[in-house]
């Protein structure tokens, strides 16, 4: 799998300094793909739970304000505005606004790429808001990562989610080294004692009472014994309660006379420092109340770091501490809490085999692990979008009929010198100059709508004569060929483009020849068509003879009796005729064996050189060609899918479901519309209707790529978004295939009318 695929991730979830066990994860898992990944833009947008929000690092991007729903909103804008490739969301119900977190809802239902949610609770008996979240976050997420077996059975006994959406990924832990816990004693004056651990933000679910109760029985045997409490109160535990829940543990060990045995660290420390007090550990305790905790962080960095664990039977525990990777105890039994640590501290032996074991385990769980394992289904995810494709959040927009043709973005793109290939959103994007391919283009554009007379297109001449200028700048009367690509310094980046422009220049040369009555116009194109005919007899590739033959059908239907014009259509369509014969099969009715850009092209050139040359088997194989690649792009019947220009489809393999160009689109209209011109069969018409309604949201996506706002047309559609972009390719085919609904013989009964040919110019 290409890790081209995923370059940006959205992570979504506190982050430090925000004093809590999600932004400990999620920062340390942006920080584990940054490291494993150095190519990937990784960056978070956390949750602020107060006004002033948290003194963040540089990779926070974008923050999220907890109960004001609207910045979910402005938060989905944001990231597809900056085309993030995918969303890694961090769930728990209580981090986000709204009845059990719904506000998170929002941004997910209008972001446009992948998400892959990772559930740091999963209930097995929700509320029934809770459900309603859950069911939500389910069907808008591509994968759902628990992190235990149990998880993964909840998910689907408990919510119905199908296994293929579930992948189960560890808990993250530091790489940490396997060594002596007497080695960092000194560093908490703990010389020569038995060290006892718990930590994390303190609340009164995390049953530390029962090991201070167990302590009189653990020092009867272990005088040396210290049990360190390390971590703040829960914040939102201090809003209500203050310091309630600390004062209480601190009175009980004193009440027991075991307060010397007992200390409160009341920090929320770095890493670093946390990783010394895990180091000088001798046997960890989470005695947490509730069997319902699906995952602990601080258990995971204890396994990892080989600690021999003694826990109470919640869901998480049990699980990561089977197979002798640690010791449970009831709940709430203070009794059995000093009985297993007074037995693992009197067995040197078991006490480090079962760190031996759990250190083992751990090492699976290391961050630079999970991140590869996180990367490997950020890229299945995105991969599925190339192939199962899911509706955007954009509302579907279908006309009934074609809508009238807009030229803003058109004049947009145009300077003095010609039009600009290439656009950044829908602004010209000077940095990519000029292109006879899209002055082609946007010459047919022009003269096809001054010849329609189409309201709002009243400057189509000025802008064909920029178009038809640029063109006859870029004939090498030396070489007799085009030149293609300009720079915005009007410097030609080379002496020959390639034979697609050349073709493409001489198709717009015909179309001018055909319909302009501007006899400047005819005297240029004519002279342009005659000296660039000649190298069409050189051109070795099928799109370039299909280019030139629809420039000399439109050049002989004004100028008939032109034997050398009638002659280059002959032997190119009799190339393209032999190529069908050469390559077609009772299941693949086409010219290659392989279907790649402008493909309906090639159908449509052979289609109207065999008409016009009064050849019924090549108006045969042009029908039967383009009727199975109609087919090949309508797999589900319901709506035109081109293919992809990310692959493509060879003969025998996979086709490319995405990126969706315009250009295919566009090509597959006129091509339908010739064939209806042809054949008069109305289900032709309805194919290309069907084409022109993949523009408007019927497609893979339900999102329109024509833009209302500006008159542009994106650049494609991708996997889970429509390339934003407004170059001129796209446009030019989104004009031009609206042109082409025009040009039918009911808009358009005077289609073909013979007009003298201007006298040839020197020039």
């Amino acid at each position: 799998m290409q890790p081209s695929l995923v370059r940006q991730v959205a992570v979504i979830g506190n982050y430090l300094p925000r004093q809590c066990g999600i932004a400990t994860f999620t920062t340390h898992l942006c920080e584990a793909l940054a490291g494993e990944y150095p190519d990937l833009n990784v960056f978070a947008v956390p949750v602020n739970d107060q006004e002033t929000g948290y003194p963040y690092p540089e990779r926070v991007r974008f923050e999220l304000i907890e109960q004001d729903r609207a910045s979910y909103h402005r938060a989905a804008e944001f990231l597809n505005i900056n085309n993030a490739d995918l969303i890694c969301l961090q769930h728990e119900f209580g981090i986000y606004g709204g009845e059990a977190g719904s506000y998170i809802l929002d941004l997910l239902q209008e972001a446009r790429m992948p998400i892959v949610t990772t559930l740091h609770t999963v209930l097995r008996e929700p509320k029934p808001d809770q459900r309603s979240v859950m069911n939500a976050l389910a069907d808008l997420s591509d994968r759902l990562v628990v992190m235990t077996e149990r998880g993964r059975d909840f998910l689907q006994d408990v919510y119905g989610v199908p296994e293929r959406k579930i992948q189960v990924i560890p808990h993250g832990v530091p790489d940490m080294a396997f060594i002596d816990p007497n080695f960092y004693k000194d560093q908490f004056d703990a010389e020569g004692r038995t060290v006892l651990l718990t930590f994390g933000l303190l609340s009164a679910n995390k049953g530390i009472e029962y090991v201070i109760n167990a302590l009189p029985k653990i020092r009867e045997k272990h005088p040396n014994v210290l049990y360190m409490v390390l971590g703040t109160t829960h914040p939102n535990v201090k809003r209500t309660e203050g310091e309630a829940y600390r004062n209480s543990l601190k009175a009980l060990a004193e009440k027991l006379g075991v307060a010397d045995c007992v200390r409160f660290y009341d920090e929320f420390v770095t890493q670093e420092t946390l990783l010394e007090f895990i180091a000088a550990a001798d046997i960890y305790l989470t005695p947490y109340l509730n069997e319902a905790q699906i995952v602990s962080g601080a258990l995971a960095y204890n396994v990892g770091a080989g600690k021999a664990v003694i826990s109470t039977p919640y869901w998480y525990a049990e699980e990561l501490l089977a197979e002798g990777r640690g010791m449970l105890v009831p709940f709430r039994d203070s009794d059995a809490i000093a009985e297993r640590v007074n037995e693992l501290l009197e067995n040197d032996v078991e006490r480090h085999a079962m760190r031996k074991r759990a250190y083992l385990h751990g090492r699976l769980m290391i961050w630079p692990q999970v991140a590869r394992q996180y990367m490997e289904v950020f890229q299945q995810v995105r991969a599925e979008r190339f192939i199962i494709p899911r509706a955007t959040p954009e509302a579907m927009r279908l006309p009934e009929v074609s809508p009238a043709v807009p030229f803003a973005h058109l004049r947009r793109l145009t300077d003095d010198t010609g039009i600009i290939q290439h656009a950044v959103y829908a602004l010209p994007n000077y940095n990519e100059g000029y292109s006879i391919d899209d002055n082609a283009r946007a010459l047919i554009a022009a003269i096809q709508a001054e010849r329609l007379r189409l309201p709002g297109c009243e400057d189509s001449h000025a802008l064909a004569s920029r178009y038809l200028a640029f063109l006859w700048h870029a004939f090498n009367p030396e070489t007799g060929y085009f030149r293609n690509f300009m720079s915005y310094d009007r410097c030609w980046v080379e002496e020959r483009g390639s034979d697609d422009s050349h073709a493409r220049a001489l198709w717009a040369l015909g179309t001018v020849l055909r319909y302009s009555r501007d006899p400047s116009f005819q005297g240029v194109a004519s002279i342009l068509f005659d000296r660039a005919l000649p190298a069409a007899a050189t051109f070795e590739y099928p799109r370039s003879w299909a280019f030139t033959l629809l420039g000399i059908h439109q050049y002989l239907q004004t100028f008939g009796g032109d034997r050398n014009a009638q002659r280059q259509r002959e032997h190119l369509a009799e190339h393209l005729l032999a190529l069908y014969e050469e390559n077609h099969t009772p299941d693949w009715r086409w010219f290659e064996p392989e279907l790649t850009y402008d493909n309906a092209t090639l159908a449509r050139a052979l289609l109207l050189s065999g008409r016009g040359m009064r050849r019924d088997d090549m108006v045969t194989t042009a029908l039967t060609a383009l009727e199975w690649l109609v087919r090949v792009q309508e797999p589900e019947g319901t709506h035109f899918v081109p293919i992809g220009s990310n692959g493509f489809y060879v003969r025998g393999g996979e086709r490319a479901r995405f990126d969706q160009q315009p250009i295919e689109a566009f090509a597959t209209i006129a091509a339908c519309l010739d064939a209806y011109r042809v054949s008069g069969d109305n289900r032709w018409r309805a194919s290309a209707q069907r084409a022109l309604s993949w523009f408007y949201g019927q497609n893979d996506l339900k999102s329109p790529l024509f833009n209302a706002l500006t008159g542009g047309c994106f650049d494609g559609l991708q996997p889970d978004r429509t390339n934003q972009n407004q170059g001129a390719e796209s446009s030019l085919a989104y004009l031009l295939s609206l042109l082409e609904f025009r040009l039918t013989p009911e808009d358009d009964p005077d289609m073909i009318r013979p007009k003298r040919r201007a006298p040839a110019q020197t020039a």
